[in-house]
């Protein structure tokens, strides 16, 4: 087989996985391959989190008189939407749901919230409300509840506490009302306890949701006031034990390539918010869900970059785990037109056609209800990742091209592949591991730059393909041989006794297929391939020989005495840490964070009995985002995420007991995730 240069790299570790690990299929082989092909790797034994009954979302918004229609209603039932927001935005610090007011603002007629119920009802999706932070009250959210679920019968289920609420002046700008005189995180906080108190008296079985800031995004990591911490430390730390989910927005603005780029934060913004949960929420803050609940781009809003972004985005936050993620908005509103790839952009964050011109007339929206190119990615995205389906682990080695990919019960698996590139089709080869597509010409879903629906037929290989400039393509492909028979997916793994260079990882038994369980193999997630970790007859295993300050994603799939595999249980993630002892500590500090840098510091302690003399002091940031800009009381390099810290003249030794420190600024342009693990001339150091 002829193997191009470019994927050798990649492609060699995927066999050697695959050959090497039990449970994984060498790739399919390629009859021939184009020296220039972009190496799409899917990993079906690679686990990640299930498709949930409230995936795909938008937000309907009280001026918009078309938030009731029936066309309306169909046009988003027809593209699979599962959850609709109200009433939206900012708005929703104004809104008075009882007499349908919004004092300072527009708000149109047909839209009250029996008409948004009914119309949650024609798409067959479920409500997401905002209850009145800023200029409500607790008791004013309580009879909402009160009318929604026990007058109605509605059964809302998800309410908001406000809307972005950090935009109240706390941090200097100011949009969100918000008329208590204290603005500060700490009240929201306390007012959020307030809230789900009154609420839950009236319906115990509803969610309460906090908003929160994205990780990396201002005012994310800024403490303002006499707060505690940032926003979210605070919202978490006083209200956590009360909500049930967190609620943050996106938009990562720029250009229309800086968007796209952007996605690649997800994961890391999605665990650094599990982090957050984790450390200030309080007991079992592992049931604290998380929701996206806007999001949108700065360029090309309705055209192909919106498109793009909102299947790139909402593929990564639901296979991270996120359980809704919803577009700003359904209809908005004609803004500034310009060209973006070739297509006319009004400017307009709807998914539909508002059907208005500028403000002189000179250019008008297509009709009402035309559906817009983000409209068309959401359809895409219904018939990608349907509920229940699991998202599996899949990478790509060109930048412009991300895949991802989600395995469903029948043994089928449904490939996305998202070219970025505006100018330039895209040659893709696909590998895949622990699946074996059908010799049978996959089904083939495609949206192109201006195209006015997505194409769908049946075309081509599994494992070549051709993605136009500009596009989303969806391959769904049936399993060459039976699936019957299969062990269950084991359960949740959890990790105990992590330590620096292991853990235990415990999961729950899965139930046996046509034959009893032989055995359960543990893998661990290196980029789309999978690293056999174990295997073991129970239901526990202990890893051992793992990395200081590194992040693991784990599966265990179950083996049957008959050969067959498991689907991969939910996937676990967790990090080791630093050794609990060591010949020297290092204690790593943050302070005066502006929201994309911070002053740091590294004290550096000798717990040895000889002193140091010379030392050199290394980490690796845990993104390709951080940086040190400037630093003192030392020499600072920085080479890819790899930093460098050697002495000045004045401290090269560091006395048996004694400390030394430096300082630096730090800068961040996507979520901070603040290094674990620090070694000094090349020995693992404990953390301070």
């Amino acid at each position: 087989m002829h193997i191009p240069i470019r994927r050798a790299a990649l492609l060699a570790g995927v066999l050697l996985a695959a050959t090497a690990l039990p449970g994984i299929h060498p790739p399919t082989a390629l009859a021939a391959v184009d020296p220039a092909a972009v190496a799409v790797t899917v990993n079906a034994r690679a686990g990640l989190a299930t498709v949930p009954d409230t995936a795909l979302g938008v937000n309907h918004a009280i001026w918009d008189q078309n938030l009731g229609t029936a066309e309306t209603s169909d046009l988003l039932r027809d593209a699979g939407v599962q959850m609709m927001r109200y009433p939206g935005g900012s708005y929703a610090d104004i809104y008075h749901w009882k007499d349908h007011t919004a004092p300072g603002g527009y708000v149109a007629p047909n839209t009250d919230f029996d008409t948004f119920m009914a119309a949650v009802k024609r798409v067959g999706a479920q409500p997401m409300i905002i209850a009145n932070y800023g200029t409500g009250t607790p008791a004013e959210a309580a009879d909402w509840v009160r009318y929604a679920n026990v007058t109605k019968g509605y059964g809302a289920r998800y309410w908001t506490i406000g809307n972005e609420n950090y935009g109240n002046g706390l941090y200097g700008s100011a949009w969100e009302a918000d008329d208590h005189p204290d603005k500060s995180a700490s009240q929201y906080a306390r007012l959020v306890v307030e809230y789900a108190d009154a609420m839950k008296a009236v319906d115990p079985s509803i969610r309460v949701g906090a908003v929160l800031t994205m990780p990396g995004n201002w005012p994310d990591g800024i403490t303002a006031g006499s707060d505690p911490g940032s926003w979210n430390q605070t919202v978490l730390s006083l209200a956590g034990p009360k909500i049930d989910f967190v609620d943050v927005h996106w938009y990562p603005g720029g250009t229309a390539a800086e968007s796209l780029t952007r996605t690649n934060q997800l994961p890391d913004a999605t665990y650094l918010l599990r982090q957050q949960l984790s450390r200030y929420a309080g007991p079992n803050a592992d049931r604290i869900g998380i929701s996206f609940t806007e999001l949108n781009v700065g360029t090309g809003q309705n055209t192909q970059p919106g498109a793009l972004f909102l299947a790139d985005a909402y593929s990564g936050l639901l296979e991270n785990g996120v359980f809704t993620a919803q577009w700003w908005n359904v209809h908005n509103g004609i803004g500034t037109v310009s060209e973006v790839a070739g297509q006319t952009d009004y400017g307009d964050f709807g998914m539909l056609s508002s059907g208005g011109c500028t403000a002189d007339g000179s250019v008008c929206e297509p009709p009402l209800n035309t559906p817009f190119a983000p409209y068309h990615a959401l359809a895409m995205m219904g018939l990608f990742a349907k509920t229940g389906d699991q998202f599996v682990r899949a990478g790509t080695d060109e930048p412009l091209v991300s895949a991802h990919a989600v395995r469903r019960a029948n043994g089928d698996l449904a490939v996305l592949l998202v070219n970025k590139d505006p100018d330039a089709a895209h040659d893709v080869a696909i590998d895949y591991a622990g699946f074996t597509p059908s010799t049978a010409a996959p089904t083939v879903s495609t949206l192109t730059n201006g195209a006015t629906g997505i194409a769908t037929g049946q075309s081509g290989s599994a494992t070549s393909r051709t993605l136009p400039p500009y596009s989303l393509t969806t391959l769904v492909l049936r399993p060459a041989g039976a699936t019957a028979g299969r062990p269950s997916a084991p359960g949740q793994p959890t990790a105990s006794g992590v330590t620096d260079r292991g853990a235990t990882i415990t999961w729950p038994a899965a139930t046996a297929g046509s034959s009893p369980i032989a055995k359960y193999e543990v893998y661990r997630q290196n980029g789309a391939v999978s690293e056999q970790l174990g295997e073991t007859a129970s239901t526990s295993f202990t890893v051992g020989n793992l990395v200081p300050g590194s992040r693991y994603t784990v599966n265990v799939l179950a083996r049957d005495t008959a050969g067959r595999v498991s689907w991969a249980s939910p996937p676990l993630t967790f990090a080791t840490g630093s050794p609990a002892t060591s010949a020297c500590t290092v204690r790593f500090t943050t302070a005066n964070d502006w929201g994309n840098g911070y002053i740091g510091g590294v004290e550096i302690t000798n717990n040895g009995t000889k002193p140091i003399s010379g030392w050199t002091l290394t980490w690796t940031w845990p993104t390709g985002w951080q940086q040190v800009s400037s630093g003192w009381s030392a020499t600072w390099e920085q080479v890819g995420a790899a930093v460098r810290v050697t002495p000045t003249d004045d401290n090269r030794q560091i006395a048996a007991g004694a400390s030394v420190s430096a300082g630096f600024v730090g800068a961040y342009s996507g979520p901070n995730v603040l290094p674990t693990a620090f070694r000094l001339n090349g020995a693992v150091c404990a953390t301070g």
